[in-house]
């Protein structure tokens, strides 16, 4: 199976960049896909863009054009960048992933946008 754990999340102040990570730890190499996803207070979970094994990356939303996701070279960390941050960009902030195993979710990382 795979786990992931999200870290990186925090207060940013409106017009900050912030970077997320996503480390996954078991079967990493059976990972056909890692996603980002937030959810702010009161609405549903909402999917920002996709990064594939084969190095495609898809993007969506309020926050496509704003948004960058990578893999550093170790293979297992996967990273969530994000410029000019919004008010509306305060969320908890999920990765998930496709594997051989199915889908696996991480825990999520509470960004806070306050000047």
């Amino acid at each position: 199976q795979v786990h992931l754990v999200e870290s990186g999340g925090g207060l940013v102040h409106p017009g900050e960049s912030l970077r997320l990570s996503c480390t996954a730890s078991g079967s990493v190499n059976t990972i056909k896909d890692v996603q980002w996803h937030r959810q702010a207070p009161g609405k549903q979970r909402d999917l920002l863009g996709a990064l594939y094994s084969d190095g495609q990356a898809l993007y969506h939303g309020a926050a496509k054009g704003r948004t960058v996701i990578s893999r550093d070279n170790t293979g297992n960390i996967w990273y969530l960048q994000m410029s000019s941050v919004k008010p509306d960009d305060a969320a908890v902030y999920y990765c998930y992933c496709n594997s051989a195993f199915g889908g696996s979710w991480g825990q999520g990382t509470q960004v806070t946008v306050s000047s």
